[in-house]
């Protein structure tokens, strides 16, 4: 009989199969942090194959900055829909104008630090205990040093006093 052995690319498909099955099974109310990217489309290709016949154990969510081209919101909406899943979409223009924050300006303006904002009125609005997001670690060097779970403070900040370094790399 021949020694079975998974490649390198399977080990980390299943790994993430077995964290999606294990963050359902943990959390009360979990969520997948979609964007229609790349990472959160391949995030979302896993949790097909953990999930499915069945449908999902939670929702898709979107935290919209506004500067995502149309293609790329229809995409997103289109692939949800075709999937059969719920789709919670919460946008930053929404929670500038409700909190009176400030935009940067100039060449090189970005809403990724007033994401956070949405974000965190978002998971208090849904009572989200997880959020699922997708990231690699070679392109995102802070990611590096989270492995798997990134617990954050009740500020959604990373604390390196709240991690559970036993939770890492056990599967």
């Amino acid at each position: 009989m021949k020694n079975y052995r998974l490649s390198h690319l399977e080990e980390l498909e299943a790994e993430s199969i077995f964290v999606l099955r294990e963050t359902y099974a943990q959390f009360e109310n979990p969520c997948i942090l979609f964007s229609g990217g790349k990472d959160s489309i391949v995030l979302v290709h896993l949790a097909l194959k953990a999930f499915r016949p069945g449908k999902f154990p939670f929702p898709l969510v979107h935290i919209d900055t506004g500067h995502n081209f149309q293609e790329a919101l229809d995409f997103r909406d289109q692939f949800a829909q075709a999937i059969g899943e719920k789709l919670i979409v919460r946008n930053v223009a929404d929670t500038i104008r409700e909190k009176n924050l400030t935009e940067q300006k100039g060449k090189f303006a970005s809403r990724n630090a007033l994401q956070t904002f949405t974000l965190l009125d978002t998971i208090e609005e849904f009572k989200f205990d997880a959020c699922i997001g997708g990231a690699r670690r070679d392109e995102e060097k802070a990611r590096a040093k989270e492995r798997i779970f990134s617990v954050r403070d009740e500020f959604g900040q990373w604390d390196p006093k709240l991690q559970r370094p036993e939770l890492w790399n056990t599967y």
